[in-house]
């Protein structure tokens, strides 16, 4: 799949939803039909009810769930989301799942215990690793940010990139999926870029707007990583990430969220690097992270089972760490290169920086150039990736 503007979206947030929701109407139909093979949400469905009355329950709960909160805490994604379903004539309600899904696996799965709720978020949350380069690290002095998104091979067909021309805001290039009024990835007029890595978080979640929606409303209205650090830090939402900032200027920021709270990490003095995968590096944010010592039981997809949580965050992070170290200055090439790593042994795993696995893979790279307000994308694994070039 070659990545293209799937939709321009301007006008008013209606507006620039109705253009999402007709111009992608059959994927939007597809991401729904795609639930009933997303092993973790079967999970959640009892075994003595059928699953279109399943699916139905799940939609209708997710909107009472979050509409009123969309509403209050994001009105532009609650108007785009109105957009969408009226542009694909798709029920507002089954928008609401797709749109919270993550949030959603724990909200559905109520009856269980914490742990059994981290779990069932955690098993349809990607992986996903990220870096930022910049200064004396580059060479040419200019901030590259590169991302593996790392998710089910099943959602990738959804992918799409969308170019947002709102009539109050500034206009960006979003990579994201068909259903969602929020985005995943961007870049926008002024340089402004924002990755968005899941994390896993104990802490209990709002009712509220989800991450992607409040990158959405940085992209819409912040020019610098301050102006986007703050917003997003101030905005209502519902879910766990690491966001990867950096701006026209040189800054870069590494943004630690949970439902709850919030951490900015900075790079180190002289070090003009950062880097993450799905672990939190603030002592802060690790006192409500998943345990070190934290494994996935029989609740979650069998792939997972018995594995630890953390596990390929953290080996990503220590590999990530060591490559970092043995290269001096990085241009667009040879951080492709360390992107699509496949560990000391070249051999791919759930555990590499380009991961392969019988259950996450690395489905989508991207990389950004802030101060030339542009981006490049493939829709495949780093160590095949043939990107596709985007501007403002």
């Amino acid at each position: 799949m070659t990545p293209k503007i799937d939709v321009v979206a301007s006008g008013s947030p209606r507006a620039m939803g109705y253009a999402q929701g007709e111009a992608l109407r059959d994927r939007i139909a597809g991401s729904r039909r795609m639930l009933a093979e997303l092993e973790a949400f079967r999970l959640l469905q009892p075994r003595w009810l059928p699953y279109p009355l399943f699916l139905r329950s799940a939609q209708r709960r997710a909107r009472a769930a979050l509409e009123a909160a969309v509403h209050r805490d994001a009105p532009e994604s609650a108007a785009r989301l109105a957009g969408i379903a009226a542009g694909s004539r798709m029920r507002l309600d089954a928008l609401y799942l797709l749109n919270g899904l993550e949030a959603f696996m724990c909200s559905l799965s109520g009856n269980l215990a914490q742990a059994a709720r981290m779990e069932a978020a955690a098993s349809v949350a990607s992986a996903c690793s990220a870096v930022a380069v910049r200064g004396c690290r580059t060479r040419d002095g200019n901030t590259i940010v590169a991302r593996n998104f790392d998710y089910l091979p099943l959602v990738q067909p959804f992918y799409i990139l969308r170019q947002c021309r709102p009539d109050n805001g500034f206009r960006s290039i979003e990579f994201t999926a068909a259903p969602l009024a929020g985005a995943i990835d961007g870049i926008n007029e002024h340089g402004l870029c924002i990755a968005y890595n899941y994390a896993y978080a104990m802490d209990p979640g709002l009712a509220a707007a989800t991450i992607s929606m409040a990158i959405s409303a940085a992209l819409a209205h912040c020019a610098t990583v301050d102006e986007a650090a703050t917003l997003i830090a101030n905005h209502r939402r519902n879910g766990a990430g690491l966001l990867m900032l950096a701006d026209a200027e040189g800054d870069i920021a590494s943004v630690e969220l949970s439902s709850n709270h919030t951490a900015i990490r900075r790079a180190s003095a002289g070090e003009d690097v950062l880097c993450h995968s799905n672990s939190y590096a603030t002592a802060a944010m690790q006192q409500i992270e998943a345990p070190p010592n934290a494994y996935y039981s029989q609740r979650v997809p069998k792939p997972l089972r018995g594995r630890r949580v953390l596990e390929s965050s953290d080996r990503r992070d220590d590999r990530f760490a060591e490559l970092l170290a043995q290269t001096g200055q990085f241009d667009a090439d040879n951080l492709q290169t360390l992107m699509s790593d496949h560990g000391p042994h070249n051999q791919p795993s759930a555990c590499t920086p380009c991961m392969h696995s019988d259950y996450w893979n690395t489905t989508a790279c991207v990389q950004f150039y802030p101060k030339e307000r542009r981006m490049r994308i493939a829709y495949d694994s780093a160590c095949r990736a043939r990107f596709v070039g985007f501007a403002l």
